[in-house]
């Protein structure tokens, strides 16, 4: 019935992307490759690629990681930023260089976004925010939401309104950013009305967990309930 349609439940979730687990040492090989690829598609020939090397490392960090044995794992990381800067500044050098012309403009300013995204890979330390979790996708996020069987996700974070007895899903929306449970609920209520403004609906009431306390001054003219108001409530 329409009348439903103004008791709605928001939560949030994470809208995972299809990545592989962004380990280090796969991260590098990835940026060492694409950089050397992206260069010889803009013109430029490489004095060493270190396809061969870079390659083993990359086995080799697995197998040093699967066995724990960090100090070996610390060592083979370190080499592997290593070659990957020493192609950089090749590429760099010869962007640079006086005679250098390049035949074809899209080829080039793909080498310089894989080239801005291989500094990042590089340079980032463990605990940086706005890391580079995957070369291909950039506004991948890490988003701890407290899941004993997954601590961390890679993607973006989402709410979702559906409503409350029925189910039907009335609004869904994407916060790149990772904020705060309770800020967004402004948004959603607003995305919410908008899409039901035909039929003459807007939520009255929003049935939220306990990460959207103290917003209800951010939410005039709807009722919000949780647990922290009402004690028998499940």
């Amino acid at each position: 019935k329409p009348e439903a349609l103004e008791r709605v439940t928001v939560d949030t979730t994470v809208q995972e992307k299809a990545i592989a687990h962004p380990v280090d040492s796969r991260l590098l090989e990835i940026a060492r490759h694409k950089v050397v690829s992206a260069a010889k598609r803009a013109g430029i020939t490489l004095k060493q690629t270190f396809a061969k090397e870079g390659k083993e490392l990359r086995r080799k960090a697995g197998g040093y990681a699967h066995a724990k044995q960090f100090r070996r794992l610390k060592r083979t990381v370190k080499r592997q930023r290593t070659i990957l800067g020493i192609v950089m500044r090749e590429v760099q050098r010869k962007l640079d260089a006086p005679g250098f012309a390049a035949t074809n403009a899209k080829a080039l300013s793909d080498l310089r976004t894989w080239l801005e995204r291989a500094e990042r890979v590089r340079t980032q330390k463990t605990h940086d925010k706005n890391k580079l979790y995957a070369l291909h996708a950039p506004e991948v996020e890490c988003i701890g939401k407290g899941k004993a069987r997954k601590p961390y996700e890679f993607g973006v974070k989402v709410s979702l309104a559906v409503t409350h007895k029925q189910g039907l899903m009335v609004g869904a929306r994407s916060f790149p950013g990772n904020p705060f449970d309770g800020h967004i609920l402004s948004a959603q209520i607003e995305q919410t009305t908008n899409l039901l403004q035909d039929l003459g609906r807007r939520p009255t009431q929003a049935i939220v967990d306990l990460g959207f306390r103290g917003v209800d001054a951010d939410n005039p003219g709807v009722e919000i309930i949780h647990r922290g108001k009402y004690k028998p409530l499940t």
